[in-house]
């Protein structure tokens, strides 16, 4: 695979000075356990980042529920943790993968491609007897290369323009829960349903019985009814588990697929933005 790395080639690699492991291990209503667990233990040599206060910016009216960091000091914490173009970035949590899956969107759009999420959670990682350290990280800073991949993002402005036009020349996925995506429930945000002519492909879906990544074979397989030659576009929440689909979208070889950041959460703060329910 393409964007993912496997544990044994993580634990053959724990003491390459050019390899950087990140963990990112978060817990969604209550934000301050991932960074205690942690504290508690955690892959030799990763440095911790926080969804909320390290891959997201501040909640504002329009952005969604994790908005976009400020690139400025998202750059200098990539600097910090040693990572330059020479550095090899693997990012890991315990659930599945969002969270490290939205580090690695973020790094890949800021520039920095050399970066892979780890097959499996940190419980299977110590499940197998692999190392673990409750001591933190000492590596020398290094000057992280910037170098934005506009391309990647699609915000709301652009996105409507697209669902209002009536053209087909896109594929626009939510990657919510099913319930959510037809407005039966809406736990999180204030409005329940979905953006239109979004079709529905809940992320979890890219995972195995066994929480780990299905193979290429088996993500082309599910998306297979997708056309390739179109521009595909994803969203969820707030930008965190689309993330997993636009990985998976990429291990099956889409070459223009765009993340929709502020997602759902960002859409339905604007009074001119159409919702679909069923």
């Amino acid at each position: 695979m393409k964007n993912v790395v496997e544990m044994e080639w993580l634990l053959n690699h724990l003491e390459d000075p050019n390899v950087q492991i990140i963990d990112c291990r978060f817990q969604l209503g209550a934000p301050q356990q991932g960074f205690n667990n942690y504290l508690e233990d955690h892959i030799p040599g990763a440095f911790y980042f926080d969804l909320e206060k390290d891959l997201s910016g501040e909640v504002k009216k329009h952005g969604g529920r994790h908005p976009f960091p400020k690139v400025a000091e998202l750059v200098a914490k990539f600097s910090t943790a040693g990572i330059d173009e020479k550095v090899t970035v693997v990012a890991y949590d315990d659930q599945g993968g969002p969270f490290a899956s939205r580090f690695w969107w973020l790094l890949n759009y800021l520039g920095h491609s050399n970066v892979y999420v780890l097959n499996g959670s940190y419980s299977q990682w110590k499940e197998k007897g692999y190392a673990v350290t409750d001591k933190l990280p000492q590596v020398t800073p290094r000057n992280f290369l910037l170098n934005v991949k506009a391309h990647l993002l699609i915000d709301r402005n652009e996105l409507i323009k697209k669902v209002k036009s009536g053209n087909e020349d896109y594929i626009l996925l939510d990657s919510r829960e099913e319930k959510r995506y037809l407005g039966l429930e809406e736990p999180i945000d204030k409005i329940a349903g979905h953006i239109p002519t979004a079709r529905h492909l809940f992320w979890k879906d890219s995972l195995n019985s066994n929480n780990q990544w299905k193979t290429v074979e088996e993500q082309r397989s599910r998306f297979g009814k997708l056309d390739k030659a179109k521009e595909v576009i994803v969203y969820c929440g707030s930008g965190v588990t689309a993330c997993p689909n636009v990985l998976t979208l990429k291990e099956a070889e889409f070459p223009n697929v765009r993340l929709y950041l502020g997602s759902w959460s960002d859409w339905i703060t604007y009074e001119d933005c159409p919702i679909e329910k069923g």
